[in-house]
C-alpha cells in the first residue's frame, strides 16, 4: 500500500500520511489493510520497526505475548520436541544393537540414513517457509514424525530400523522453521542473538534426549514397569516402550502451535494474502533465487563444520564412552548429554558475539568472530581425540561443545543478510549443510577403523572450512577482504553542512555514473514536523531497491536522536 507509516516507539502510536494517529484510530476507506493494521498495532507489546515489517527491536524472554514473543517461544519449544524425537534413539543404540542383532557398522549406517532424511527435508521445507511461513510446516513435521517415532519399538531388522530412522530424520528440519520464524519476528539488529537463543534451546532437545531416554526412562521402565522379568527381557521391553513418550508430547505440541501463534507480526500469511498485504511467493522462484547465491553454499559448508559435528557427537558420544572407557549406558549417556546441554547458553553466546562484533567492526565483524570460533573448534577436536583420561575427555568435550555451538550461532548471525527475498531457502540450504557434514563424518567413522583418525579427519575439515570465511561477500555488506561492490555514496547535507554518507543500492538500469545528493530542508530546533520523505526524492528507477536503504542516525544536530 502506498502509505507512509511510522511507529513512534515511546508512545506506541502511528504516523499515517504525516498525521499523528493513536492506535485503533487509523482512518479506514481506500485500503482494507489499514483496518487490520489498526487492530494489530494495539497488540504490539514490544517496540517495532515499521521499515522492517513491524519486526521487534527488543525482546522480553519472560513474556508470552503475541505476536513476537509467542512466536519466539513456539519456535524453540517445537524445535526442542523435534530434536528430542530425532535423537531419542541415540543413547539406546547399544541396547538396540544387542536386541536386533546388528553390527557396529550397521548402526553407523542407520545414523547416516537418519541425517540424510534431515538433509533432504531441509532443502524441501526452506522454500515452503517462504511460501507458507514457519507455523504450518513446523506443526506438520511434529505431527507426522510422531508416528514413526511411536512405532520404533516394533523394529526387528536392520532394514526396518533404516526406514524408521530415515523418516524420523525429517524432524531435524524443524531447525529451518525455527530460524525462519524468529527472523520473521525480530529486526536484523537482534536477529543474531534471537536466532541463536531459539536454535540453542531447541538443540537442547538432543542433549535432553540423552538424559531422559538413556538415564531416566530406560532404567525406570526396565527396573520398575518390567522389574518382574529377567534383566535381558526387561531391557528389551523397556526400550521398545519408551519411544511412545516423546511421540505423544511432540504430537500435542504440533496441534497447539498451529492454533496459538502467528506467522508474521501482522498476522498469518494466508489472511494477509487475502487482504493483499503479501504477494504470493513461488517456492520454485524462491529456491532459484537463494540457490544461485554462492554465499548460501559457503555458509552451508561451514555449518556442516559445526552443526554437522554436533550431530555426529550426539549420535556417537555415548557409544564412544562405552567403548573407550568401559562405562555403562546410563553413565555414558549422562556424560554425552553435556555436549547438548551447552546449548543452554553457548549458541546464544555466539549470536550475541556476532551482534556485538557487528556493532563494533561493522558486518565484517560477524564474519571475523565466526571464523575464529571455527578455528578454535577444530583445535579442540584434536585435543579431545588424543586424550585417554576420562576426566580430561569430559573437560575437552565440554569446551569443544561451547565452540561448536557458538559457531552455529555466528553462522545464523550472517544468514539473514544473504538474500532477504528468499530467507527460507537460504536458511534451508545452510541448514542442510549441517546433516550433509554429519553424513561425511559418518562415512569417516564407518570406513576408518581407527576412531582417533576419524576425529582427526573431522577436525581438519573444520579448520579448512573456517578459511572459507575469506570468500564470503554479502551484497551491500561485503566481506573480510572485500568492500561492497554494488553501492554508491551520496552526501547528505543538513542546513548546508555535510552530514555522513548515505549508502544507496545501485539501480538496475544505466545510472552508475550519476552522483546523487539529497539536501534536506531546514528543520527548526524543537520542531515536531513529520518525518522527511527522502525516499520520495530518489529516482523512480531505485524503487525496487529502496528496501535496502539505510539512513544514519543524527545525535548532535537539530534532528536530535531521531532518524531522518
Amino acid at each position: 500500500a502506498n502509505k507512509v507509516v511510522r511507529l513512534e516507539k515511546q508512545h506506541n502510536a502511528v504516523m499515517l500520511n504525516n498525521n499523528f494517529v493513536q492506535p485503533g484510530k487509523i482512518p479506514i476507506g481506500d485500503n482494507f489493510w489499514q483496518q487490520s493494521l489498526s487492530q494489530h498495532v494495539t497488540s504490539f507489546q514490544l517496540p517495532v520497526d515499521p521499515d522492517q515489517d513491524y519486526k521487534a527491536t527488543n525482546f522480553k524472554l519472560g513474556s508470552m505475548q503475541r505476536p513476537h514473543m509467542r512466536a519466539f517461544h513456539c519456535a524453540w519449544c517445537s524445535f526442542f520436541c523435534a530434536f528430542f524425537m530425532w535423537f531419542a534413539i541415540a543413547p539406546l543404540t547399544p541396547e538396540i544393537q544387542i536386541s536386533v542383532g546388528l553390527s557396529e557398522n550397521e548402526i553407523w549406517v542407520t545414523n547416516i540414513v537418519s541425517v540424510t532424511g534431515c538433509l533432504i527435508s531441509r532443502f524441501i521445507l526452506g522454500p515452503l517457509c517462504d511460501k507458507y511461513g514457519a507455523r504450518i510446516p513446523m506443526s506438520a513435521i511434529l505431527v507426522i514424525v510422531a508416528i514413526p517415532t511411536a512405532l520404533t519399538g516394533l523394529v526387528n531388522s536392520f532394514s526396518g530400523l533404516i526406514a524408521l530412522r530415515f523418516f524420523i530424520g525429517f524432524a531435524g528440519s524443524g531447525f529451518v522453521m525455527c530460524q525462519f520464524w524468529t527472523t520473521s519476528m525480530f529486526s536484523k539488529e537482534l536477529v543474531g542473538t534471537l536466532n541463536s537463543l531459539a536454535a540453542g534451546w531447541g538443540n537442547l532437545g538432543g542433549g535432553m534426549a540423552q538424559v531422559v531416554m538413556g538415564s531416566l526412562l530406560f532404567p525406570l521402565f526396565r527396573d520398575v514397569f518390567y522389574g518382574d522379568k529377567e534383566f535381558k527381557d526387561a531391557s528389551n521391553c523397556a526400550w521398545r516402550t519408551i519411544f511412545v513418550v516423546p511421540a505423544v508430547i511432540a504430537f500435542t505440541v504440533g496441534i497447539l502451535i498451529i492454533r496459538n501463534s502467528d506467522d508474521l507480526p501482522e498476522g498469518n500469511i494466508t489472511e494477509l494474502k487475502k487482504m493483499g498485504r503479501i504477494v504470493n511467493v513461488s517456492a520454485k522462484a524462491s529456491f532459484r533465487e537463494g540457490s544461485v547465491n554462492m554465499n548460501s553454499w559457503l555458509l552451508a559448508i561451514q555449518y556442516g563444520a559445526c552443526f554437522g559435528v554436533e550431530l555426529t557427537m550426539n549420535n556417537a558420544a555415548a557409544s564412544y564412552f562405552v567403548k573407550e572407557f568401559k562405562l555403562s549406558i546410563e553413565t555414558a549417556s549422562a556424560i554425552a548429554s553435556l555436549f547438548g546441554f551447552m546449548n543452554v547458553f553457548a549458541r546464544g553466546l555466539g549470536g550475541y558475539a556476532s551482534d556485538r562484533f557487528n556493532s563494533i567492526f561493522g558486518f565484517r565483524g560477524r564474519i571475523l568472530i565466526h571464523m575464529v570460533l571455527l578455528i578454535l573448534e577444530g583445535i579442540c577436536i584434536f585435543c579431545f581425540a588424543t586424550t585417554k583420561d576420562l576426566w580430561a575427555a569430559i573437560i575437552f568435550l565440554t569446551i569443544f561443545s561451547v565452540f561448536v555451538q557458538a559457531a552455529e550461532g555466528t553462522t545464523y548471525g550472517i544468514v539473514p543478510y544473504v538474500c532477504s527475498g528468499s530467507a527460507g531457502t537460504v536458511a534451508g540450504i545452510v541448514g542442510a549443510g549441517g546433516p550433509a557434514g554429519a553424513v561425511v563424518f559418518g562415512f569417516g567413522f564407518l570406513f576408518i577403523s581407527n576412531t582417533q583418525h576419524a576425529y582427526f579427519l573431522m577436525g581438519g575439515f573444520v579448520i579448512v572450512a573456517a578459511m572459507l570465511s575469506f570468500f564470503l561477500n554479502i551484497r551491500r555488506h561485503g566481506g573480510l577482504l572485500i568492500r561492497p561492490k554494488d553501492s554508491c555514496s551520496a552526501t547528505i547535507t543538513v542546513n548546508g553542512a555535510e552530514e555522513s554518507t548515505l549508502v544507496v543500492p545501485v539501480p538496475r538500469n544505466p545510472l552508475e555514473s550519476t552522483s546523487m545528493k539529497a539536501s534536506l530542508p531546514t528543520v527548526q530546533e524543537g520542531s515536531e514536523d513529520a518525518p522527511l520523505d527522502i525516499v520520495e526524492r530518489l529516482p523512480d528507477d531505485l524503487s525496487e531497491d529502496v528496501e535496502g536503504l539505510e539512513l544514519p542516525e543524527y545525535q548532535k544536530t537539530e534532528l536530535g536522536d531521531k532518524r531522518s
